[in-house]
């Protein structure tokens, strides 16, 4: 591996440790409870170099979860429409329970989605994170106002679905419960959404 990969595998390993020393500090006393100066000493780093990787403190937590940002972008190029891209990859992602959907019961995933839903500086920097994905998906559907239209209209409703199915997992229903409802769920939704996102739109 070249010396800029290490490098830049070193950076990520960084990132990543950084925020999940940070994670776990929040779940156990609270986001408000614990300073950035306690994280950077608990990561043994300085807090100009913390501010370095993460210029706020909301990052901290939103890295986490910061990889699916550009990713409805990455997904409408893989055809054979947007739309039905966009159905597909979900509909997989409910399959193998992955926690951006909200359908997982692993105790630390509803710990985590408990943190960022219920923190108000925390949701609020998560709505600029979901801005910037409607804009990169606005981008890949050809630009303009109705494929940014089109964009908000699948960024709230991929929210909304994982919200919902986390909402009935934390409050005590069952995974396998939850599952079939969210399929159907998911169906309904994207087929609403086919009078919004016709497959001509990056034509």
């Amino acid at each position: 591996m070249s010396e800029s990969g290490l490098r830049e595998r070193k950076k990520r390993r960084m990132y990543r440790t950084v925020s999940d020393i940070a994670i776990r500090m929040f779940l156990e006393r609270g986001f408000d409870a614990v300073s950035v100066a306690e994280v950077a000493a608990a990561a043994e780093i300085s807090k100009p170099t913390l501010f370095r990787y993460f210029p706020a403190k909301e990052d901290l937590v939103l890295y986490r979860i910061a990889d699916h940002e550009e990713e409805p972008a990455r997904v409408v190029r893989e055809g054979p429409t947007p739309l039905e891209a966009l159905r597909r990859h979900f509909l997989e992602a409910l399959e193998r329970r992955d926690p951006v959907t909200g359908l997982n019961d692993d105790p630390e995933v509803l710990a985590f989605h408990t943190l960022l839903y219920g923190t108000p500086s925390l949701v609020a920097r998560l709505y600029r994170q979901l801005e910037r994905t409607e804009e990169a998906l606005a981008e890949a559907l050809g630009g303009g106002l109705d494929a940014r239209l089109a964009a908000g209209q699948v960024v709230a409703v991929r929210r909304i679905l994982a919200q919902e199915n986390w909402r009935r997992i934390a409050a005590g229903e069952r995974l396998d419960d939850v599952r079939e409802d969210a399929v159907a769920a998911a169906e309904r939704a994207f087929g609403v959404l086919t009078g919004v996102l016709p497959g001509s739109v990056t034509e």
